[in-house]
């Protein structure tokens, strides 16, 4: 049969969805009809989209225009049968390639962590009978029976549930369990009101239930993630758009000049290979060979230091993003908050205690006004009722205190501690005899005991329930008074409002052994509050501060209710008195121009589901901002991969939000945010300094050709000898300027527009002066060693040298670009004299081993042209320093 198409089970009576999809509670699917389904609805997981193909990501690695004029010189030096020129040549090519298809390797494994995340093996009813089968051969229809430490295995509407509690924090950032109930709820309700509804993935913590199995595969809620997350296109960086209009920007300009060269030495009736040759030997020489290989290890080089201060980075573009980084959407519970709930505020005999501590281990005490207090009549009481009238358990295991059950119950086991009362003492005092599970329909739970000879019920839950029942409550001696209806209601709005969420005690004295609803209807004594949150991280305050001072503002967006949210947001500095949260509801009736103006002006989002967010993060871009997203539930994975930069939590998150995002927090830490900012901004300024260091070489050799030609004499360097300065120089000076420490004013100034390009006019103009000097000194002692009668070898090779002296003295000024380099110390960058006398080294066997005057055409020069190459590379030192001291960058 052909099922309907019904999306809102959660607002249809549970025997109405059996009916609409022909199967019954009594004895579920049979085996043929199963079968049936199996085979129209395919098997329940998420198939990952095959990706692109190994071969093709290489391929793609020379679709790049500066590769493109390589490949061109390259085929032209073998048809002109320059095979030394051309296998050197293509060996760049090669390894940049190389580079490249390593660096983008990693595949897309999100969708893969979605299918993981669904359960593998489920309890199902066919033909009457439970039996446990594979997961995946779950289809619509079937009945499926959930206890305590099940993951739900497919979207299930709910027709049987004793006390079932259920943690969404995954799938909705729900912060705590959700009680889980079989009544249909609103059509428009969220997919957090769904309370009907088990959702594929998510985790049963108490209770057990029985489910109508309504969607599998990617027809669940944890599959229309999966869709999003395939919809979703992977941006590029700002550093990877720069570079692409840097690229092209700079093949315009070699193309010119190699056309000009060609036409003009052409019309002067040289020959058409020579002219050929030039023309290759100045796109060579024109072109930043080494610029590919240097951003992938300054980049890389960035990911190792970012690892050790505990972020780890999956795509190497990710750093230098996070140093453009203007916005910080971050998700509340588990990145800004602990995800533990923690009791924080009491209210017994009229007066309200605080208690200190963060988290599940019991490190704290209860204090009123600033003082201890001891913990006896009332106060004790309602302390004792939250350890009896619970079903969770705390333990130590290897120093780490964890929990069982319910965090909610758990935070009050963890408060009796804090109070000097032992659980298990207490409940060895006061056995359980009788009890009345938590139920979503009464919001209440309810447990016998004998105290002290007596027969005493203890009831836990709503104050809206609760509260109503009560007749009485202890006043300081422990007797019964008149319960204060009107104060203890004013009491715990005032809580609410400060986003804690508060649960009611009370208790009556019975005389019978077994329990039942009608003995707690009425007549309770009231015995106090206990209102919880999970607390802020305190090391995300301090780090939400130096976000702002660096100009990157920061926005939360929960699933959580708005309350909540606000409360924590007024914590952690990010929201101002009277400023109000935009709730998910709110957002869906907002349209694409609408939306843009609420992000920049709202900075709590509350409520919001995985497309919301994702249109949130869309919505920030559109308005120009290089939007980094943190989180770590499946909730999240779309929003992380259609982000800038995604930020996963390593401790706490999904493996679906680690394979969608491109950086992850090993310690879960917002904090650790702030500091890979502050690598990313390091690792940029590194870069720029390597680009405006091997540019004016470039410039420099591509006009000594031009000049060459036009002037219509020999070449001062041939293309060989144009490749050995650019490879060598990159690999053994420039990347030292890749390891070179970040700067102290790095976070002390706004993030660069993401439109800004990568040079401005002063750095431009600074390349052209260096290049125009390299030309000067390069060309001007080639010419004049050749009229000295020094041979063709002998002159290109003291024009090599120039430049190979000249980049040396300049790399000294480019270890800073706004100030002298001394002042980033002499000795902080060992790499950089290393790399020096390496560079040395090789000119020497250069220019004096006759292997290499063989391969290169070099031949050994005289001490007197040595000492014009150092006079030449100190004035343009010292040119350069006087630019810098006039012009007083400022970027």
């Amino acid at each position: 049969m052909t099922l309907p198409d019904l999306p809102g089970w959660h607002a249809r009576p549970h025997d109405a969805a059996f009916a609409a999809l022909d199967s019954s509670a009594a004895d579920g699917l049979s085996e043929a009809v199963a079968t049936e389904r199996l085979v129209a609805h395919g098997p329940n997981r998420i198939d990952a989209h095959a990706g692109r193909s190994a071969l093709l990501r290489f391929a793609l690695q020379f679709h790049q225009p500066l590769i493109y004029i390589l490949i061109v010189s390259g085929g032209i030096a073998a048809f002109l049968e320059e095979w030394a020129d051309a296998g050197v040549i293509f060996g760049v090519v090669l390894v940049n390639a190389l580079i490249g298809f390593i660096q983008e390797g990693r595949a897309e494994d999100a969708l893969a962590a979605l299918a993981r995340s669904v359960a593998s093996d489920v309890t199902v009813l066919r033909a009457g009978q439970r039996r446990r089968i594979d997961a995946v051969t779950l289809v619509p229809g079937d009945v499926v029976w959930l206890a305590a430490g099940d993951k739900v295995p497919a979207d299930l509407r709910l027709f049987d549930a004793r006390a079932l509690q259920v943690t969404e924090a995954s799938l909705t950032g729900e912060s705590t369990a959700v009680s889980k109930g079989v009544e249909p709820v609103a059509a428009d309700s969220g997919i957090a009101e769904r309370t009907c509804m088990a959702f594929a993935g998510t985790l049963v913590v108490a209770g057990q239930a029985g489910g109508l199995v309504v969607s599998t595969g990617r027809g669940t809620e944890t599959g229309r993630i999966a869709d999003l997350l395939d919809a979703t296109e992977t941006l590029a960086t700002p550093l990877t758009k720069a570079m692409e209009r840097f690229s092209n920007w700079l093949l315009v300009i070699i193309l010119g000049l190699a056309v000009l060269g060609f036409v003009v030495g052409s019309l002067r009736g040289e020959p058409l290979l020579d002219m050929l040759m030039a023309a290759v030997a100045l796109a060579v020489g024109a072109i930043p060979e080494g610029l590919p290989a240097a951003i992938t290890v300054t980049l890389a080089i960035g990911v190792s230091r970012m690892a050790k201060r505990r972020a780890i980075i999956r795509r190497l573009p990710a750093v230098e993003t996070l140093g453009s980084t203007t916005v910080i959407c971050s998700d509340k519970t588990g990145t800004l908050t602990e995800n533990q709930m923690t009791v924080r505020a009491l209210l017994a005999d009229g007066q309200r205690f605080a208690v200190s501590g963060d988290g599940y281990a019991p490190l704290g005490s209860v204090s009123q006004d600033g003082g201890t207090v001891e913990v006896s009549g009332p106060l004790r009481d309602l302390l004792v009722a939250g350890v009896l009238c619970n079903d969770a358990g705390l333990a130590e295991v290897d120093g780490e205190w964890t929990i069982t059950g319910d965090p909610t119950e758990a935070a009050l086991l963890v408060s009796a501690r804090k109070a000097g009362l032992d659980e298990n003492r207490l409940r060895m005092e006061g056995p359980r005899l009788d009890e009345i599970a938590f139920d979503s329909a009464r919001q209440y739970m309810a447990s016998l005991h004998r105290l002290d000879g007596q027969l005493v019920v203890l009831v836990k839950g709503a104050l809206e329930v609760i509260l109503p029942r009560c007749t009485t409550m202890l006043d300081a001696d422990g007797e019964p008074v008149a319960a204060d209806i009107e104060a203890i209601d004013t009491a715990s709005r005032a809580m609410a409002a400060e986003g804690l969420r508060v649960l009611t005690f009370a208790r009556i004295e019975v005389n019978s052994e077994t329990l039942d609803e009608m003995q707690v209807a009425g007549g309770l004594c009231f015995l106090g509050l206990q209102a919880m949150l999970d607390p802020p991280r305190q090391a995300a305050v301090q780090a939400i501060q130096a976000c702002r001072a660096a100009g990157v503002k920061v926005k939360m967006i929960t699933g959580d209710h708005a309350v909540t949210a606000l409360a924590i947001a007024s914590q952690l500095g990010l929201a101002e008195p009277g400023e109000k949260a935009l709730t998910g509801r709110e957002l869906a009736l907002l349209d694409a121009d609408q939306l843009r103006v609420a992000v920049e002006d709202v900075n709590v989002f509350a409520r919001v589901e995985p497309e919301q967010k994702l249109r949130l993060v869309q919505a920030l871009q559109a308005n120009g901002e290089v939007v980094a997203m943190t989180g770590d539930g499946v909730n999240d994975a779309p929003a992380l991969k259609a982000a800038n930069i995604g930020v996963a939590m390593g401790a706490g998150g999904t493996e679906v939000a680690k394979e969608a995002a491109a950086m992850v927090l090993t310690d879960d830490n917002f904090a650790t945010i702030e500091a890979a900012i502050e690598e990313g901004r390091g690792v940029y300024d590194n870069l720029v300094k390597f680009i405006i260091w091997t540019l004016p070489t470039n410039f420099g050799e591509g006009l000594v050709i031009l000049f060459a030609v036009l002037a219509g004499v020999t070449l001062p360097i041939t293309p060989l000898q144009i490749l050995w300065i650019n490879m060598t120089t990159a690999v053994l000076l420039g990347m030292a300027l890749a390891f070179e420490p970040i700067q102290k004013d790095v976070m002390g100034h706004a993030p660069r527009p993401p439109g800004a390009p990568i040079l401005d006019g002063v750095l431009i103009r600074r390349i052209v002066l260096v290049g125009v000097l390299l030309l000067v000194a390069a060309f001007g002692l080639f010419l004049r060693w050749q009229a000295l009668g020094a041979s063709l070898e002998e002159a290109r090779t003291v024009a090599v040298n120039v430049f190979v002296a000249g980049e040396i003295a300049y790399l000294f000024n480019c270890r800073n670009l706004r100030g002298p380099f001394w002042c980033c110390g002499w000795f902080s960058n060992p790499w950089f004299w290393g790399g020096i006398g390496a560079m040395v080294t090789l000119q020497a066997l250069f220019t004096w081993l006759p292997a290499m005057n063989r391969v290169f055409a070099s031949a050994p020069i005289p001490a007197e042209a040595w000492l014009e190459i150092l006079a030449s590379a100190a004035f343009i030192a010292l040119v350069v320093g006087v630019e810098k001291r006039l012009t007083r960058v400022v970027r």
